[in-house]
């Protein structure tokens, strides 16, 4: 007997496959594939901790947290297992099977309550379904700290939720505290941008949050955004098992994550840099080049190229004053490398604004074609006054026709300028306009009928050849473009009659992805604004509280205690985004001073 299993059992796992597949193949169904089965959405499920969470004198040293789940996973955002109060490192962790072991590489702080969260860090193997957190808590001491906060973190220009932002608690009350300091205690965001602080004292504090890039728990202005609130906040709530916002949510149940309650809101924005110097500069063309400061309110006493009289150099700075174009109006040669001098306020190496020169060398990127050019390679643009005319329907009566010029025009007769308004019966007659220079952008001019336009009315502009000579010596070519007001009877329009205007406010029709404006005003006094001509769809409204008046959005000051601009979203029927209907007239009445 012992020599016959000897010889045979090696092979009796063969046989046993082969009798399997016989009987499988006679009962397989073949009328139909084999399936997977069910796909599995279930998240990790965690089933035993040790030690067991409220743990009290847990080891400064050679502490160390075993979690086993229900099921293999992995790490798939280590930055995500967070400590709370944070160190230098982040917690070091180890998968064993389905156990996930956490240790730390620095010792803890003596007598402190702690919290380990792992929200957004695992996902199970098979299906990557996210693990929804936990908030595990343990004690250096012999007491649980027991109250808790809630918060929310939101962009401060578009209000959207900042996901995964680092909201820090300070016991100092000192402004340097989070640029060189560790927090007392620390949180993330969620999908939502909400945030709870967990097992924290009755004491006061001050909140920032951060877009931590580099994961050390400390603020750089140079690459990261922050939020704040400039007074102290002292949390009152007491941790309980019926809380609501003490769950963790599925993010995507929209619903259950939008009730959840926010003791605070904090606007998160980028710092406008306060080192003022030269940070860019460059030669567009042979006749045209541009600086860039690293700061905005750029204060440029004189400027000036060698070899060029101040008369023959035009300039343009932009709203921020913070980038700078120029052009040489001249036509003799210029060479391929120009000196630029720039006498301005620069930040010295003590921080101060002081007068400074200097000196930049602008090398021409696209030299001057060598004798061996062909003419056949000259494009035709090389030899015109370039420009574009456009006209666009559902923005004509604000806008009215745009002439955009490549380059600064030295010569021009707008009077030679053609204004021509085709009736419905297809009759020309001859109407007038007006034109104005962009306040912004020197080379653009808005031409508008004076006449009240009309439906089923077409207007034209006409501009003849040899009207306008640029700095380059060239003419212009004819063209002509015509519009007429939109008649489609599906368009729709909004109208706002915006009252308790105290100050200078930007108001503007975005559209559903509010990544484009559509249009916009800049008003001052009540009015009434008309968004006419909208198509059915999906849009915002977007008011912005321009206080200092400037037409631009500022950004804020944490040293100077300074928030950025305000922004608000209209909203009608407690909803931002606005569905208009089409062929709809829409009048809606906005209160400014009840909506900041």
């Amino acid at each position: 007997m012992k020599e016959f299993w000897k010889r045979y059992f090696p092979v009796l796992p063969v046989l046993l496959v082969l009798w399997g597949a016989m009987f499988s193949h006679s009962c397989a169904n073949t009328s139909q594939a084999p399936t997977g089965g069910k796909k599995d959405t279930i998240p990790p499920v965690i089933v035993k901790m040790n030690p067991r969470p409220y743990v009290l004198g847990v080891p400064v040293t050679g502490a160390k947290f075993v979690f086993t789940f229900d099921e293999y996973f992995k790490v798939s955002n280590p930055r995500n297992i967070f400590l709370s109060p944070p160190q230098k490192t982040l917690p070091k962790y180890r998968i064993k099977g389905k156990n996930l072991i956490i240790s730390f590489e620095e010792p803890l702080e003596e007598n402190t309550t702690y919290t380990l969260n792992f929200y957004g860090a695992l996902q199970d193997n098979n299906e990557n379904n996210p693990y929804p957190g936990y908030s595990y808590v343990f004690s250096t001491g012999d007491s649980i700290d027991s109250l808790y906060m809630t918060g929310l973190v939101q962009d401060c220009s578009t209000l959207d939720p900042v996901k995964e932002a680092t909201v820090l608690l300070y016991e100092s009350q000192d402004d340097s505290a989070v640029f060189n300091q560790r927090p007392f205690a620390a949180t993330k965001t969620d999908d939502w941008g909400y945030f709870c602080f967990r097992n924290i004292p009755d004491k006061p504090f001050r909140i920032y949050a951060i877009k931590d890039e580099n994961n050390n728990n400390l603020y750089d202005p140079d690459t990261e955004q922050i939020a704040f609130l400039d007074s102290l906040i002292r949390p009152v709530n007491v941790i309980r098992d019926s809380v609501y916002e003490l769950t963790f949510f599925n993010m995507k149940d929209t619903v259950a994550c939008r009730e959840r309650k926010a003791e605070y809101e904090l606007s998160m924005f980028r710092e406008t840099p306060s080192r003022q110097y030269i940070k860019n500069s460059g030669r567009r063309t042979e006749r045209s080049a541009f600086i860039s400061f690293n700061a905005r309110n750029a204060h440029i006493d004189t400027m000036w190229i060698a070899g060029v009289t101040p008369d023959r150099l035009i300039t343009q700075i932009n709203l921020e004053r913070d980038s700078l174009e120029m052009w040489i109006n001249d036509q003799r040669p210029i060479p391929d490398t120009v000196n630029l001098f720039v006498n301005y306020l620069k930040t010295d190496t003590t921080g101060v604004l002081s007068g400074f020169t200097e000196e930049i060398k602008l090398g021409n990127q696209n030299p001057r074609r060598t004798r061996r050019f062909v003419q056949e390679e000259i494009n035709h643009t090389d030899t015109i006054c370039v420009f574009d005319l456009k006209a666009e329907p559902e923005k004509i009566e604000q806008d009215g026709f745009v002439l955009a010029f490549e380059y600064p025009i030295i010569n021009a007769w707008f009077d030679s300028i053609k204004f021509v308004i085709t009736n419905p019966r297809n009759q020309d007659e001859e109407g007038s306009f007006t034109y104005s220079r962009d306040t912004l952008d020197i080379r653009k001019y808005n031409i508008k009928p004076k006449e009240i336009m009309l439906p089923g009315y077409g207007y034209t502009v006409k501009i003849p050849n040899r009207i306008f000579r640029d700095i380059n010596n060239h003419w212009n070519d004819s063209t002509e473009v015509s519009v007429s007001l939109p008649t489609d009877e599906e368009l729709s329009s909004l109208n706002l009659d915006v009252r308790n205007v105290h100050h200078k406010y930007i108001i503007e029709l975005l559209d559903e992805r509010r990544t484009n404006v559509l249009r916009s005003f800049i008003i001052t006094a009540d009015r009434s604004l008309v968004f006419p001509y909208i198509k059915s769809g999906k849009y915002y409204i977007r008011i912005t509280e321009d206080m200092n008046g400037n037409s631009y959005v500022d950004s804020g000051s944490l040293l100077d205690h300074q928030m950025p601009e305000k922004v608000q979203y209209l909203k009608i029927n407690d909803n931002p985004l606005l569905d208009i209907p089409a062929s709809a007239v829409i009048n809606q009445t906005v209160d400014l001073e009840e909506l900041f």
